[in-house]
């Protein structure tokens, strides 16, 4: 019996350089190694360079000033989810893109990473099931959600992608 938990984990950002853009949202489903949900929650992170932030970036990510004046430090949200994710195998859409900036964040507040080192990445799985299948053009998350029937409403916010990429490993686990 595995014992992981598993931290489906979607960040959002002001940009797409990890060194000279930030974490501005983090969003995370947690389940047990059954996937029956834990726990899901969302923060919002505030930039400490906004003047750094591509604008493209910030419109995607939907991120509006006004909805942020409440937002944790960085050192705050990694100290946070450092907690609650403990042990947890890491799952994303892209899962090198969240990890990169979230292993920078770790670095740079000096809060522990205390996930789990392995990660899933629901590109590679999709990959590896469809890649001889021409009728996928990309295999993006909002492609795949379209694909498998799965609604995500608020794209490109980090606790509903979290979610899609949630539903999106159950479908792809069970195919």
């Amino acid at each position: 019996m595995r014992k992981h938990n598993f931290a489906f984990i979607d960040i959002e950002t002001t940009g797409l350089d990890v060194i000279n853009h930030e974490i501005i949202e983090i969003g995370c489903v947690l389940t047990t190694p059954e996937l029956q949900v834990i726990e899901e929650f969302e923060m919002k992170i505030k930039p400490e360079h906004l003047e750094n932030a591509d604008p493209v970036s910030l419109k995607i990510s939907h991120y509006e000033e006004n909805l942020w004046t409440d937002a944790l430090t960085l050192k705050e949200a990694i100290k946070t989810l450092s907690e609650k994710v403990q042990d947890a195998i890491m799952v994303g859409q892209n899962v090198a893109f969240d990890s990169g900036f979230l292993e920078h964040a770790f670095s740079k507040t000096g809060v522990k990473n205390s996930m789990h080192y392995h990660k899933l990445d629901t590109i590679a799985i999709a990959w590896a099931k469809f890649h001889q299948d021409t009728s996928f053009e990309h295999f993006s998350l909002r492609e795949m959600c379209e694909r498998f029937g799965i609604k995500n409403e608020r794209s490109h916010t980090a606790l509903s992608d979290a979610r899609a990429t949630f539903e999106l490993y159950k479908k792809l686990m069970s195919i």
